[in-house]
């Protein structure tokens, strides 16, 4: 690439929070028709990075330049101003207004005319289609899957004709071909000059879509490379400080039916799930994976149908505590709504559906110390760090709170794991360690439901394949039986289409 105007600069930037050093004297630039990948573990300084890029916190010391100006700190009306865009990896949304009137937001009046309302409509349809991302423009988002929020964030930055383009994890909720279509449509905009920051953790789609890696490791700049000249596999080495151990998943032992469902829902669905197998669910978001996940962690009963766990149907009050008492152990698709209390303790979290226990309690009074203990015990078997049992869990990076819910799932000894996007937003070493335990788990025993967007992620591990389109779910494919393509045209509905 010729040289280009620098669009983005960052100098010596540095961000402390109290004794955490998350940024340490970062040098960054960022060049006209240019995309740059940003990788690290998780907790390696990239989101406090991009919020102090983006005016959401300030730094300690250096500065940032937008098109050769200084970009005021503090300020993201400011940064929206200079033209840049930004998808945030905890989405900026007002869940009581809807899809349309969220992106519309900070752009334009919300008491817009009826004319107003329809050109901002046509606007966002037009970009949906160029884009491949679709979602309800009335639909209350609050009312919204994660992936769904996903796509209102990428089109909320799209639809405010930003001239730099910050992109965390994108295609998360995306079908291979829509991630592919994206892909498309985002190099015709870089070669009319948009600039485009890509955080992923997707070394495959950084090697398709970057120019240029930087890596950040432990707040610092650990390296830059052109894309041209490297691999995924040194990539993966320099976020993480040395090679990650190859892991070949052998396959399960299908054992008994612990858990079954029978023309349950609108559609019929039938699944079983069986001892000592990983069972993928792979879907594009909003297709009825979080309907199916609610109903096995006991948030919803079965309305139509029947949902049996080791033979016997469930009981008429079934619920989550029901769930828990049945061996039932979830890993939810939002950690952070769902999977942790943010202002307790690690050790609060760490005994929340187990609090109950002797262990853990006398009588009506809690066992603080024995507490104190098991989750000291917890944060050195599955790695977590960032903290002490009395560290709050709201200090964690994603990686380190998903290893908390992990742990406090697993310790439980469940016999049926609900594992929803159990990597979602992981850097290379937590995905590794966190399909890892999920392995040893089926090996122990469990029967394990993984439900995923990343159909990398379901081939890999899964011993059967289900794919989930508007609620329809296809036959088990067993492993190796689908290619990534075969298996997105199924997400996309046609496959059902042709076996009808």
């Amino acid at each position: 690439m010729q040289a280009q105007e620098v669009v983005l600069r960052l100098t010596g930037i540095t961000k402390r929070f109290g004794p955490v050093l998350a940024n340490d004297g970062i040098d960054l630039a960022l060049h006209r028709g240019e995309v740059v990948a940003l990788l690290g573990e998780n907790g390696a300084g990239k989101t406090t990075l991009m919020n102090i890029l983006f005016g959401q916190y300030r730094a300690d010391a250096g500065d940032t330049q937008a098109f050769g100006a200084a970009l005021p700190p503090g300020q993201p009306r400011a940064a929206l101003m200079a033209g840049i865009g930004m998808v945030h990896q905890h989405f900026t949304q007002c869940g009581a207004l809807t899809v349309l009137e969220n992106i519309m937001l900070g752009r334009e009046s919300l008491w817009q005319t009826r004319l107003g309302r329809a050109k901002a409509r046509a606007r966002l349809a037009q970009l949906m289609a160029d884009f491949g991302l679709t979602v309800d423009p009335d639909a209350r988002v609050g009312d919204l899957s994660v992936g769904e929020r996903q796509r209102v964030e990428i089109l909320k930055a799209l639809y405010g004709e930003a001239r730099v383009l910050i992109l965390d994890e994108p295609t998360a909720v995306l079908t291979p071909q829509e991630a592919e279509a994206l892909f498309v449509t985002l190099r015709r905009l870089v070669a009319q000059g948009l600039s485009v920051l890509f955080i992923s953790h997707k070394l495959g789609e950084v090697m398709a879509l970057a120019d240029r890696c930087v890596v950040l490791r432990h707040g610092r700049v650990a390296g830059a490379v052109r894309v041209a000249e490297t691999n995924p596999a040194a990539l993966a080495a320099m976020m993480v400080g040395g090679d990650l151990p190859g892991q070949a998943v052998p396959p399960g032992r299908p054992g008994v039916v612990l858990l079954s469902l029978r023309n349950v829902g609108g559609t019929g669905v039938d699944l079983d799930l069986r001892a000592g197998t990983i069972t993928g669910l792979a879907g594009v978001s909003g297709n009825g994976q979080a309907a199916l996940a609610d109903l096995i962690s006991g948030l919803a009963r079965p309305l139509a149908g029947q949902m049996t766990l080791g033979g016997q149907a469930v009981p008429a009050d079934w619920s989550p505590r029901r769930a828990v008492q049945a061996g039932v152990g979830r890993i939810p698709e939002d950690r952070h709504r769902q999977g942790v209390v943010g202002d307790f303790t690690l050790a609060e979290n760490a005994v929340l559906e187990r609090y109950g226990e002797a262990g853990f309690a006398r009588g009506p009074f809690l066992r603080r110390g024995a507490i104190r203990d098991f989750a000291a015990g917890l944060i050195g078997k599955y790695d977590v760090r960032g903290g002490g049992p009395e560290t709050a869990a709201r200090g964690l990076s994603g990686g380190n709170m998903q290893k908390v819910i992990l742990g406090r799932v697993l310790e439980a000894g469940p016999k049926i794991i609900l594992a929803n996007q159990p990597v979602r937003g992981l850097d290379v070493g937590a995905i590794a360690y966190v399909q890892s335990q999920l392995i040893a788990a089926r090996d122990q025993g469990a029967a394990v439901l993984l439900i995923s967007e990343d159909l990398n992620e379901v081939l890999d591990l899964s011993d059967v394949v289900h794919v989930i389109s508007k609620g329809r779910l296809s036959p088990g494919f067993a492993r190796g039986e689908k290619t990534v393509a075969e298996l997105g045209l199924w997400m996309a509905g046609e496959g059902f289409d042709h076996a009808a």
